[in-house]
């Protein structure tokens, strides 16, 4: 058996799938050879029939689709300094009690203070 290649992307094994794919060789068998060549980190045997699904389906490209995401309203420079002022008036504050007074999420206030 070969020795697994160490350093690869996912385009590239992605790529493979494809090839491999379109040379009408089954699912399972793109999984074994992948697992072989690659490691068995490279690609779960669910994924390799996602990607032969979605080649099926006429898919051509190899990255990722753009996830649709909120865009980020709460953290802004006006946010920080509001964020900077409170710690800079009281350093024992707790971020809940930033993020109640200023009514933003706790997630934003960790991302904007210092």
């Amino acid at each position: 058996m070969a020795t697994p290649i160490k350093e690869w992307s996912k385009l590239e094994v992605r790529a493979v799938v494809r090839f491999l794919f379109s040379k009408g060789t089954k699912p399972s068998e793109i999984h074994k050879q992948i697992a072989e060549t690659y490691g068995e980190g490279a690609m779960s045997r669910s994924r390799v029939y996602q990607w032969c699904t979605w080649f099926g389906e006429g898919r051509t490209s190899l990255g990722d689709e753009p996830k649709p995401c909120r865009p980020k309203t709460s953290t802004n420079e006006e946010n920080t300094t509001r964020v900077d002022e409170l710690i800079r008036c009281d350093r024992r504050m707790k971020i809940r009690e930033i993020a109640l007074k200023l009514e933003i999420p706790k997630s934003t206030v960790h991302e904007n203070s210092p």
